[in-house]
């Protein structure tokens, strides 16, 4: 499947390659494939370094090293035949793998240490600057605006590099992973498991940026302010009592992480709570242990459909297993009508008392002993904690919580410190892992947690049932505005950059639920079918970060020979904590740039989200089948009615479909296009993707209810119920005032309007139970009526035309 950009309209349709091999672009027609996209995202100071992608696929299809034109050519394809792949082939085509794969770890080392020794010396020019302005005596102006000027510029540039070397970075492991794949197609010998082993000899691509983000971080900061950061408790987030919060998390792919920290580093400094402390991988380190009823999964189903007073309970620490403090937090979801705000309450336990707590063995008094005896913290205070311990305690020993999944991940938090009112973190490397002892495998045991396993990210001595590897970093926007305050103009381009995707309540205790447990999971959340798609957008505004004076070229191609294979799966390096950025966007963010044009890996893409895109959940009811099963399983009485009831579900629908076919209607015309849809939808086909769950399982998608609602059906069915009355006192004043001699034509048209208030009545009462109990179970149902006003008013015209012509007729008018 092919993505063409058409230059003169700039809009962009799918082409199959299959259904039309010998299609060939026309002029005027860009088609991106993975040799388009390395030429046009050549960085200048890189341009002799990236890998020789289209000289080892010259050297694939001419295997000796000159074109085989002496061949005689075949009937059918009118090429020469591919002679075999020889072992000499393979020999010579390893070592030019080998000596491209050298030069680009050569350069890769090389300019990390430039990198690294920038930043230090940085690192002294600022130190230097801000002694300078702190020594400064009386009198004296200190360094000028000048300096601090010079210093932005540099560290700006330094980000760039780090920009550009992520860039660079990704390209060349991606080249070199299709080049590998395309080897073992074309020629049928097998090199990816021996050229795995050579590649984690010379790990370009296992760079970690961590580091050098957080001391950017921190000189950035200091220079942006003028010697002048904020300073105080990163743990504190002031009074929040005039403010209101909004959090809204995102999907990041890993192409842009390392692009995403970088631009936002220079708005928000990283948090860190150890200033003093060298910083370590293992600092960035969070797990949370998540508990839940393995029979009935009450947590998981209430935290999936959001109901009032639905609970999350975990055990958390920040950073290695031999960490002894340990944080018990309980989540509580409080629906916005009841005007309270949903809850995260937390209260820290020594690691060795985790378990003699949750046993019931340790009671929440003795937790917080030692604490009421210290006084460092106030009698309130621990008697809330102690509060929450004993609910928490409670429900764990009450309702059978056990251990169910563990979520790790490394945090990178921005926010000024002792100021919440932006807080932004990014979570990478998001895994999920089975914490259970279901099945018979004694995972956790009797401990609070597994000990097979700590902070060792890729997890690889686990079994794969045990874990999954989420492909997508967790962007979190943590918002506290005044009423009728925006948020920042960069906070707001940011959200609505390429960069993320929105995933509105995404939670990774519900996502490792329904991915870790399918056969004991039916419900699944609604972001589980968009999980093949690739979330890569186009660039909509200039937003981003670009070396300027970078060169990039677009070129068509109509060369039949190339590979027009569709790669499934997704190219990020293994073992890196952000993959690295591969997308081309403007130079500074806040500064206005000419837009630049996508460059999309066709041989890569999955799918893209283009605009005439339409996704639609068609799981939210079961199916007849599904409901049979599931009656089966019962048995007795509710079978047969469930039976019954499908039964005529099928009859009514081959009965509406035939009497939609004979009934003669006006048909849709198809109307063309106008310049402004072709703008949004392009001029091709508009595609409807429908998500379906699998065999067996729904998809909930989430439904807000307010108590107006209950109150809205209520009110309807109070309106159809008047009505019908009105129309009963019609039939009973026609039936009273009518004579007995000549009533026969009043006792017809009398009985027509008791007919139509009883129908109206009853279809009141049907209508009103059934948004009632939709509206319980949070189901998305058509709530508004399509056609019961309508037949109501028809009806009633009808009534009061039979009794018109029948009073017309008993006073011989005609």
């Amino acid at each position: 499947m092919l993505i063409i950009e058409d230059l003169q309209t700039r809009t962009r349709t799918w082409h199959s390659r299959k259904r039309n091999p010998n299609w060939k672009a026309r002029p005027g027609l860009i088609v991106m494939k993975f040799g388009e996209q390395l030429r046009s995202s050549v960085i200048r100071e890189y341009q002799w370094y990236y890998i020789d992608y289209d000289g080892l696929k010259a050297d694939l299809k001419h295997p000796s090293g000159d074109v085989v034109a002496a061949a005689p050519a075949t009937a059918n394809s009118g090429k020469p035949p591919r002679r075999e792949w020889t072992e000499d082939d393979e020999s010579r085509f390893v070592s030019k793998l080998e000596s491209e794969l050298e030069k680009v770890h050569t350069k890769q080392q090389v300019k990390a240490m430039e990198i690294s020794r920038r930043i230090a010396v940085s690192e002294r020019e600022v130190r230097d600057v801000v002694n300078r302005l702190n020594e400064r005596s009386l009198g004296s102006d200190g360094p000028s605006e000048e300096e601090f000027m010079l210093l932005e510029e540099d560290l700006s540039d330094i980000i760039a590099d780090v920009h550009d070397l992520a860039k660079f970075v990704q390209l060349n492991y991606t080249g070199f992973y299709k080049i590998i794949k395309k080897h073992d197609k074309l020629t049928g010998w097998h090199l990816k498991p021996v050229f795995d082993t050579r590649l984690k000899a010379r790990p370009f691509y296992k760079e970690n940026y961590d580091d050098s983000v957080v001391k950017l971080s921190k000189l950035y900061d200091v220079v942006r302010t003028r010697g002048n950061p904020v300073k105080g408790d990163s743990a504190a987030g002031g009074s929040q009592a005039s403010f209101i919060r909004h959090t809204t998390k995102y999907w990041v792919h890993p192409d842009n992480v390392t692009e995403l920290k970088l631009i936002i580093l220079k708005h928000l400094p990283v948090l860190v709570f150890n200033p003093s402390k060298e910083f370590e991988e293992a600092d960035s380190a969070i797990t949370s242990i998540y508990y839940d009823n393995p029979d009935k999964w009450d947590l998981y189903e209430g935290r999936l459909k959001k109901t009032e007073g639905a609970e999350a309970i975990r055990l958390r620490w920040y950073g290695p297993m031999k960490t002894e403090t340990i944080f018990v937090e309980r989540k509580t979801h409080r629906e916005d009508w009841t005007g309270e705000k949903s809850v995260k309450a937390r209260f820290a336990i020594k690691e060795k008392n985790v378990n003699p707590y949750l046993r019931g063995e340790l009671l929440p008094a003795a937790v917080f002993e030692k604490a009421r005896k210290e006084g460092k913290k106030s009698e309130k205070a621990i008697a809330e904690d102690e509060r929450l311990a004993a609910e928490v305690q409670w429900s764990i020993l009450k309702k059978g919580y056990k251990p169910v999944c563990r979520s790790f991940y490394h945090r990178t938090a921005f926010q000024l410190p002792a100021d919440a009112r932006v807080r932004i973190s990014l979570d990478t490397e998001l895994t999920m892992i089975r914490e259970d002892n279901l099945g018979g495998v004694k995972r956790s045991g009797d401990n609070w947690r597994r000990m097979d396993i700590g902070i060792d990210y890729p997890f690889s001595q686990l079994p794969p049932g045990d874990i999954c590897k989420f492909p997508y970093a967790v962007l979190e926007v943590k918002l506290q505005t005044q009423l009728g305050q925006e948020p920042p103009e960069w906070v707001r381009s940011l959200i609505a950059s390429h960069l993320v995707e929105a995933v509105p309540k995404f939670s990774k205790f519900i996502h490792g639920t329904a991915t870790l447990f399918p056969k004991h999971i039916n419900l699944l959340p609604y972001w589980m079918p968009q999980m093949d798609v690739d979330i890569r957008k186009p660039v909509s505004h200039d937003f981003g970060i670009q070396r300027t004076g970078q060169s990039a070229t677009n070129s068509t191609t109509d060369d039949e020979d190339d590979d027009y294979d569709s790669d499934e799966d997704q190219v990020t390096p293994a073992g890196s904590a952000e993959g690295e950025s591969s997308t081309q966007v403007a130079v500074r963010s806040g500064r206005p740039q000419q837009q630049q044009q996508l460059v999309v890996d066709m041989e890569e893409q999955t799918t893209d989200r283009l605009p005439n895109d339409t996704y639609l959940y068609d799981s939210d009811d079961e199916s007849d089948d599904q409901r049979l099963e599931e009656a089966r399983r019962v048995g007795g009485w509710a079978y047969y009615q469930t039976l019954a009831s499908t039964k005529a579900d099928a009859a009514a629908r081959i009965a509406l479909t035939v009497l939609k076919a004979l009934i003669p209607r006006p048909r849709a015309t198809e109307v063309p296009r106008n310049a402004r849809l072709e703008s949004l939808l392009g001029t091709g086909e508009i595609q409807e993707r429908r998500f379906k769950a699998p065999k067996g399982k729904k998809i909930y998608v989430p439904v807000r209810v307010e108590p107006k609602v209950f109150f809205a059906a209520e009110r309807t069915f109070l309106g159809w119920l008047e009505y019908s009355i009105y129309i009963g006192t019609i039939a009973v004043t026609l039936l009273n005032f009518s004579t007995r001699e000549g009533g026969h034509p009043s006792l017809i048209a009398a009985g027509a309007f008791t007919l139509l208030a009883i129908l109206s009545l009853c279809y009141a009462v049907v209508i009103y139970l059934y948004r009632s109990q939709a509206i319980r179970t949070r189901r998305v149902a058509r709530y508004y009526d399509k056609w019961g006003p309508s037949i109501l008013c028809a009806a009633l015209f009808g009534a009061v035309a039979l009794n018109f012509v029948f009073e017309g007729r008993s006073r011989e008018v005609w």
